[in-house]
């Protein structure tokens, strides 16, 4: 694993669990499990799964209770950063696809364009993942951020595998820790 591949990992912490639960809704309309939950069930099921995610990371990190309300504190204060480079990042992605779709009748200009404000975006990421990573610094040790890095990269790959699920057959087979709808934290 890279360490740009870490460092997109970091960046996304509190955004994969929150996938989990946008990941429900779309699920249950396509695979026919579940039906799709009002604004207010969405935001509880987003709550528990943040406090899943919350506990699974003290314990396995072995943060004390200081640490843990500084690591959401610290969380807290990036995630707007985070969401709108995230948003930002689908929005190039989105219109680097409608460009190839064109085939050869893209628009090589804004192709160009969009290329270079994907790279942009990416060095604003690493400079968000840097300035989190010293925040970080200040109270946990390197083994506990290390850690921390490598559970974020395994949350991402099961939101990436849940994704490609829903978008190949409408969520078959459902994953391991999510039957009936039911959805449960499980790294």
């Amino acid at each position: 694993m890279t360490s740009l591949q870490r460092g997109r990992g970091l960046a996304r912490a509190t955004l994969f669990a929150l996938a989990f639960a946008a990941a429900a809704p779309v699920a249950g309309a396509q695979g026919g499990r579940a039906p799709d939950r009002t604004p207010a069930e969405r935001a509880q099921l987003e709550q528990q799964l943040r406090q899943r995610f919350a506990t699974v990371v003290q314990q396995r990190l072995r943060l004390t209770d200081a640490q843990m309300t500084r690591l959401r504190q610290t969380n807290a204060r990036f995630e707007k950063q985070r969401r709108d480079l995230v948003q930002q990042e689908r929005e190039v992605r989105l219109s680097i696809r409608d460009e190839l779709a064109a085939d050869s009748a893209a628009n090589q200009a804004h192709v160009a364009d969009l290329i270079q404000r994907a790279i942009g975006l990416q060095r604003q990421r690493l400079d968000l993942v840097d300035a989190e990573q010293k925040e970080l610094a200040q109270f946990m040790t390197p083994v506990q951020r290390a850690r921390y890095l490598d559970l974020q990269e395994k949350i991402r790959q099961r939101v990436e595998k849940l994704r490609r699920q829903q978008q190949l057959g409408g969520g078959q087979g459902g994953g391991r820790g999510m039957p009936g709808g039911r959805h449960r934290f499980q790294p």
